[in-house]
């Protein structure tokens, strides 16, 4: 029976780090791979992935365009009819598809999409409907309900 100690990575699979500026017999000693004095020769040097020599970047010569509506934008829960259809609920809510593990948060956003039927009439209330599934539940007997 082999012991959680004596676990070691599979011969080949792991290679020795090279212990850079330690001595001239190890192959990276004197500058260590760093090339003669300059900037990237220090401590603390890295280029930025987007850094281009002092050209202006290429983020700052194009043009911005467009815009963000990400202060107003509502994010909704989305939630199909064929969903709802499975679950078999005479009155179907935020909190009870949550409840049911459909959706992750009973107080956010919920919007129903008209993907699938309903075979028995429902009460759906929702924060919106698409089009098609507002069509699908009145079709089904059911209400859809905007809260």
């Amino acid at each position: 029976m082999s012991r959680l100690v004596a676990l070691q990575p599979r011969t080949g699979s792991t290679a020795n780090r090279k212990r850079r500026g330690r001595g001239e017999a190890s192959g990276l000693g004197k500058q260590a791979g760093r090339g003669h004095k300059g900037w990237h020769s220090r401590s603390g040097s890295k280029r930025l992935a987007w850094y281009e020599g002092g050209q202006m970047p290429l983020q700052r010569r194009i043009p911005k365009r467009g815009f963000s509506n990400y202060h107003f934008r509502q994010d909704m829960q989305i939630v199909n009819l064929e969903v709802i259809d499975r679950l078999k609920l005479k009155k179907v809510d935020a909190a009870k598809l949550k409840e049911m593990g459909a959706i992750k948060h009973a107080d956010a956003a919920l919007k129903i999409l008209g993907n699938g039927d309903l075979s028995a009439p429902v009460e759906i209330t929702a924060t919106a409907f698409s089009s098609s599934a507002r069509e699908k539940i009145e079709k089904a007997g059911g209400k859809a309900i905007v809260a």
